[in-house]
């Protein structure tokens, strides 16, 4: 199937518009023994253009071993409140560059980074998204509930929102 490129463009808006609000995510990784190994991490509400997404780190932590090993991810956004859940899979890679540091640095990093752009081992990791599936039923509960309700005394099953699978690459 090909998508439009403003099918495209409106696609990606919607994940950035998604993710926007949620500050931190889960980053699952591969171990060496293939076991899938998660952590919260704080996105920064950023997502780029082109939907990849950036990580503040240390170089020699052990999720950049496991992403050396296996650069395969994905990366979980969630907004229960919202009803909003987002899924994200790609390839991630280490980048110290002091200049993109720089860039993406925002004062509530000192917490995890307490020298700063300065810290030393300070790195990023990227992830070039490749795939990512959303969940959205912004509907309130009580218009969760009769939707329920109406599913269950009709026999028809229960709107779940929209839900979408975005390929990116």
């Amino acid at each position: 199937m090909t998508v439009s490129t403003d099918n495209h463009t409106e696609q990606l808006k919607k994940l950035r518009d998604l993710v926007k609000d949620i500050e931190y995510c889960m980053l699952t990784t591969v171990n060496p023994d293939g076991s899938l190994h998660s952590r919260p991490m704080a996105s920064n509400r950023e997502i780029e253009e082109n939907g990849d997404l950036w990580f503040f780190t240390y170089a020699s932590s052990y999720k950049v071993d496991e992403v050396h090993q296996n650069h395969h991810v994905n990366v979980s956004f969630a907004a229960p409140d919202k009803q909003t859940y987002v899924a994200m899979s790609g390839q991630a890679e280490l980048i110290q560059d002091k200049q993109k540091i720089e860039e993406l640095w925002v004062p509530d990093l000192k917490a995890w980074f307490p020298n700063g752009v300065n810290e030393p081992d300070i790195a990023l990791l990227k992830v070039s998204v490749e795939k990512a599936e959303y969940w959205d039923s912004p509907a309130g509960v009580v218009s969760k509930t009769l939707g329920f309700i109406k599913a269950a005394t009709t026999g028809e099953p229960a709107s779940s929102g929209d839900n979408q699978k975005i390929n990116l690459k």
